[in-house]
């Protein structure tokens, strides 16, 4: 292993740890055997990494943050060779926990370009894709999908094996217990769908038509009183399945435990609903 410059003295690596150039590692930092950081990442302060971890390039790690520890599972067996994979220019902040896979081979993954927030939770054999966003003291348990972009509010808790859409935004304490469609703004307890993310698909730069359709879409899922699998027949007939409502209808039809229904009469939207005047 190479010595790179700007590892505070006090910081533990063992000399089996495979660092790349310019990586920085705070004090009191422990860094085991197994793992790999990459180019110009950084390690802060008090942080343990520990079982197969593999950090990319450019993400920071912040202070007392814990990657790699042992699954919060009854099932899982001391020695499985299991890891933490964290893409290229994520941060994760202050004492956020990931845990490793409870499979042997396997990792617990954080795609590219996350922004995991103070304090949350990412448990074993999660799969987190680009750009989400998870805010601070969110819960997400094992085996959880999340797709590109997503948006976690603080506080979230999420059932095991929840599968979350791309551009979805869940408010803040919410508890969600069914799958969170693509594009879909959820809410409340139990977690119910309020209206297409129009905000974040907006700045994503998502083309106006195809923020209609999946308004269109979300009109015949959620207020025409048929069950999504029905729902989901009605835009085959009505809408051009393309695009975004051709995944929509995908991810509908590959739930296993079912859709987030509509919100409970009387509900309150969460702050990122936005105003009539701003729905396309």
């Amino acid at each position: 292993m190479t010595e790179p410059d700007g590892i505070h003295p006090t910081a533990v690596i063992d000399p089996k740890a495979t660092l790349a150039a310019r990586v920085r590692i705070g004090a009191f930092s422990v860094i085991g055997p197994e793992v790999t950081i990459g180019a110009d990442a950084e390690v802060g302060h008090h942080c343990i990494l520990e079982g197969r971890v593999e950090i990319g390039e450019r993400a920071k790690i912040g202070h007392g943050a814990i990657l790699g520890g042992r699954p919060q599972d009854l099932k899982f067996k001391d020695g499985t060779p299991s890891g933490v994979r964290i893409g290229a220019e994520t941060e994760i902040r202050e004492y956020v926990t990931v845990h490793r896979s409870t499979r042997a081979g396997e990792f617990t993954e954080i795609g590219a370009g996350c922004l995991i927030m103070a304090m949350s939770h990412v448990a074993h054999d999660c799969r987190l894709g680009d750009g989400v966003i998870v805010i601070n003291y969110a819960g997400i348990t094992g085996h959880c999908e999340i797709g590109d972009r997503a948006t976690i509010g603080g506080y979230v808790g999420l059932v095991p094996f929840t599968r979350v859409g791309s551009y979805a935004y869940i408010g803040g304490c919410s508890k969600v217990t069914a799958d969170v469609p693509p594009y879909v703004l959820v809410d409340g307890n139990p977690a119910g769908a309020h209206a297409i993310n129009v905000v974040g698909l907006r700045r994503a730069g998502m083309k106006p038509a195809d923020r209609r359709l999946l308004q269109d879409a979300y009109r015949l899922l959620y207020r025409s009183g048929l069950l999504p699998q029905r729902a989901a027949e009605r835009i085959r007939l009505e809408l051009p399945i393309e695009g975004p409502v051709a995944h929509l209808l995908e991810f509908i039809a590959g739930s296993r435990r079912g859709i987030c229904g509509p919100a409970q009469p009387g509900a309150s939207a969460p702050d990122a609903l936005p105003r009539e005047s701003e729905t396309v």
